[in-house]
């Protein structure tokens, strides 16, 4: 192709490198992204591209084809016949922009992201590219940032309406990357309720597949991640690029790939019903893009998004904090709870050796079902048996910490607050709003409901030395609309409704920084890296069965870290698929991320309770490792029926190795279990056994023959100094 180039920018980390193309056209393309090189001109990365037929020459120039490039940030209305990273509309009607290289800068400074959650750490490297449109004047500022000990970049894009008229945004990706291949797997995370984050593989073809949510959050169906992988990508060999949004709300992931098997990756907000008018002189900001790229397989880039968003993008102090083990009354009493009741399981709680009790739904207003009081959070005093101070210290008094479950997003029709601001509720004029698990959602757009729960909530976290916050949200959001906009600008409602969401957490968990506070929706309906920077943990799924739990949790530490998942032991036949599995087999799948019990302490028969204090007592032996070791996948034999990880506590060597076989089979002989990812010196000590790193990875652990179905086996294995062989 008719290709001259004017200059390579490349960005770097210890091992990764992003190199863009500045043509002398103007336009910016992706010379490169994957493993650091040495060339610094990388230009002829794209002059090498042979011409094809029937695509628009551009700027006049014969064999310039703009629609074969792998373009940063392709504008709309130009040669470039493929999906946009941005579309917007001016006042004469027109769509088209044609952005080209302004300039750049490199510096250690990032800005934040106005509104939204961002990445942040000392050391990171920052280019600051700006685009410009010669005829409008208006700029799009592309901040990319790499964190160089974490081999992993961010990017979010703002666009400055430098007119003296209003625009009209009707799409702003935050992320675009172009391939020049489509020899790639998709990787997605998909599902349901109480199935959320199942991994997805599947063979990319032309056209355009991914993901979205139109659900007015990141939802439980998908996940806003998105990852291509060579097709012989394994867990420890193989091409990653991966990518995952901060963001709650509506978003969209995709893959397109065009007539001539190149590739094009975009990832931000869903432009499905969304625009936003753009006034002269103002910006607008797009949420954050995570992404990266390894050759070392899918486990590599778990442990790299998993290290990055524990030190990068979750910033609460608790981020580095054990989680207690706790024991919420969900399961145990649903909304049928008194004063005696709840004493009697914080006792038990107490004894077991429990460090947190939380009080979940059915403690505010008249709430005795679903049917009442959501938005009346003060406490029914006769019902919790007094002030709820006085029941705060009862668990204090105990040895416990003390959680409240509340769910401030949303309003019952039978609440005084829903009696007293009918207006704050979303809905549609001259429309009966839709009435959705006896609940509106509040408008969280309005200014007014934003200071209403600020002063609200705040009233209630200090009333009461509370430890830990279930913050809920228990549906998606119906009849969009605000009567705080005009009606031009009612797309903007579902962006807005998020802005409004992290201004009220902002608030809240600053002023509130010694609470522990836990986001869900429904279970994992917000499993989000945008809800992780403000809440270091997430109830992943309202699923508790053990067995389900395999591939939620699984899917969900794909990416999130293992520490910021919730995940509970409940009682059998499990409430939500009936099955029955051991305590032992419960307890052990639990353990991979923050420990609890979902269940009635008062039930439990004397042998039990002996069971789960073991537990308990050994798992405060292993929790660091547990919640903050360094988690690799391993392989199985049989891996529709089986599945094992290891964690590494990088600190102490402590490996922790567990293995769940789902059906047991008449006859068979288990095979040995290969760790990963160990010094082959090291000498490791489990039971009375000695064994060297080298063997562990080359020959592995004996599996037990298991003797039951849901057989779930757990190894501590000891580093062991000063030993000159195993």
């Amino acid at each position: 192709m008719n290709i001259t180039g004017k200059e390579t920018i490349t960005l770097t980390t210890k091992t990764s490198q992003i190199s863009l193309v500045v043509l002398a056209s103007g336009h910016v393309a992706l010379g490169y992204f994957g493993e650091k090189l040495p060339a610094a001109d990388l230009s002829y990365v794209l002059s090498d591209i042979s011409r094809a037929s029937y695509l628009a020459n551009t700027d006049g120039v014969a064999d310039f084809k703009l629609e074969q490039l792998p373009l940063l940030y392709p504008a709309f209305g130009n040669p470039d016949m493929r999906t946009p990273a941005h579309q917007e509309s001016y006042p004469d009607g027109s769509r088209l922009a044609d952005f080209r290289y302004h300039q750049h800068t490199f510096t250690t400074e990032k800005e934040a992201v106005k509104g939204l959650p961002f990445a942040q750490h000392q050391e990171q490297k920052v280019l600051k590219l700006i685009l410009k449109d010669p005829v409008t004047k208006n700029q799009l500022l592309i901040q990319l940032t790499a964190y160089p000990e974490y081999n992993v970049f961010t990017q979010s894009v703002t666009f400055c309406n430098n007119q003296t008229e209003p625009i009209t945004l009707q799409s702003l990706m935050s992320l675009n990357l172009d391939f020049l291949t489509d020899r790639f797997d998709l990787l997605t995370l998909s599902g349901a309720w109480g199935r959320e984050n199942h991994l997805e593989r599947r063979r990319i073809h032309q056209g355009t597949q991914g993901i979205d949510s139109k659900r007015g959050a990141s939802g439980h169906g998908q996940n806003p991640f998105i990852a291509l992988v060579a097709p012989e990508t394994t867990e420890d060999q193989g091409k990653v690029i991966a990518a995952n949004l901060l963001y709650s709300g509506n978003f969209i992931g995709e893959v397109t790939v065009d007539m001539h098997q190149n590739s094009r990756l975009q990832l931000g907000l869903n432009p499905f019903e969304f625009s936003w008018q753009l006034a002269a002189g103002e910006k607008f900001h797009t949420p954050e893009a995570v992404f990266l790229t390894s050759e070392a397989g899918l486990n590599e880039m778990s442990q790299r998004f998993h290290r990055f968003y524990q030190d990068c993008v979750i910033r609460s102090d608790y981020r580095y904090r054990p989680r207690p083990v706790l024991i919420n009354n969900w399961e145990a009493t649903y909304f049928d709870f008194d004063r005696m009741k709840l004493s009697a399981m914080i006792d038990s709680a107490s004894q077991l050796g429990m460090e947190l009790f939380v009080l979940d739904d059915g403690w505010f207003g008249q709430r005795n079902d679903d049917t009442s009081s959501l938005g009346d959070w003060f406490p029914n005093e006769k019902k919790i048996g007094g002030p709820l101070s006085s029941l705060v210290e009862e668990v204090h008094d105990k040895g416990l910490d003390f959680g409240l479950w509340v769910e401030p997003e949303m309003v019952s029709k039978d609440s005084q607050l829903y009696r007293q601001h009918p207006e704050w509720v979303v809905q549609v004029p001259n429309r009966t709003p839709q009435l959705v698990r006896n609940q509106y959602v509040l408008d969280l757009s309005n200014p007014a409901v934003q200071e209403y729960l600020i002063a609200t909530l705040s009233r209630l976290f200090h009333s009461a030395k509370i430890n830990y916050v279930k913050w809920d949200m228990n549906r998606n959001i119906t009849d969009s609309y605000s009567p705080t906009l005009p009606p031009e600008r009612q797309q903007e409602f579902s962006h807005r409704y998020i802005l409004g969401l992290y201004r009220i957490l902002d608030k809240i968990t600053s002023s509130f920084p010694d609470i522990l506070f836990e986001s869900c929706a429904g279970g994992g309906g917000r499993c989000d890296g945008g809800m992780l920077y403000y809440m270091p943990q997430t109830w992943i799924s309202d699923d508790t069965d053990a067995i389900a739990r395999l591939d939620i949790q699984a899917g969900t530490s794909l990416i999130y870290p293992p520490v910021s998942m919730g995940c509970h032991v409940s009682a059998v036949p499990n409430h939500q698929v009936g099955r029955v599995t051991s305590l032992a087999t419960r307890a052990l799948i639990a353990q991979q991320g923050n420990f609890g019990y979902e269940l009635d302490l008062l039930a439990l028969t004397l042998e039990e309770k002996k069971i789960v204090k073991a537990q308990i007592r050994q798992y405060k032996k292993d929790r660091e490792t547990l919640q903050f070791g360094r988690q690799t996948r391993l392989a199985v034999y049989d891996s529709k029926n089986e599945t094992a990880w290891q964690k590494e506590n990088t600190q102490t060597g402590e490996l922790i190795v567990t293995h769940a076989t789902i059906l047991a089979k008449p006859n068979t002989v288990p095979k040995r279990l290969k760790l990963k990812g160990l010094k082959p010196a090291n000498c490791y000590r489990y039971e009375d056994t000695l064994r060297s790193g080298q063997e562990l990875m080359q020959i592995g652990l004996p599996l037990p023959k298991p003797t039951e179905d849901f057989y779930v086996t757990k190894w501590t294995l000891k580093k062991v100094e000063d030993i000159d062989r195993c």
